[in-house]
């Protein structure tokens, strides 16, 4: 396995602790698949992640959002024995975290024919938004105007 130092990163950056942190558990991260799912772009600042959890109902999943991360899990309630010949669909507990950038907000979700959906948006707050800053000429009472774009 590669390893990566990220020394002198941290030499010339502030304040992004966190993601450092992010890229170092991805490099180490060796988990499984389960279950599988898909994170797609729905507009400029909308997002949606898809689970497929096939034989899991509603409330045998729960959805958690605090701070920046996002939780879905999953317990099978035990429904008596069963006699399989062959068991191809996985019923075993699962834990999937998702990281959520900052100001994503979890919207939504809904469950249907055994896909999960979850709706994410991002609402950056007023005060980070450009805004226009007045500049003062000078001796001069009057003042230039400049927009900051995007």
């Amino acid at each position: 396995m590669t390893t990566y130092d990220f020394a002198p990163l941290w030499r010339s950056t502030v304040g992004f602790d966190r993601l450092f942190d992010l890229l170092e558990d991805s490099v180490q991260w060796t988990g499984d698949n389960y279950p599988p799912y898909n994170i797609e772009r729905a507009g400029e600042d909308h997002y949606r992640i898809s689970l497929a959890l096939a034989g899991f109902a509603p409330d045998e999943i729960t959805i958690t959002a605090e701070q920046n991360v996002l939780t879905v899990e999953g317990r099978k309630a035990d429904k008596g024995a069963h006699q399989y010949l062959y068991q191809g669909i996985s019923s075993r507990p699962f834990r999937r975290q998702f990281n959520l950038a900052e100001y994503v907000q979890v919207k939504g979700a809904s469950f249907e024919d055994g896909m999960l959906k979850i709706d994410l948006v991002r609402e950056i707050p007023e005060a980070m938004k450009p805004r226009q800053i007045a500049i003062n000429a000078g001796n001069d009472n009057r003042q230039i105007e400049h927009q900051h774009t995007a």
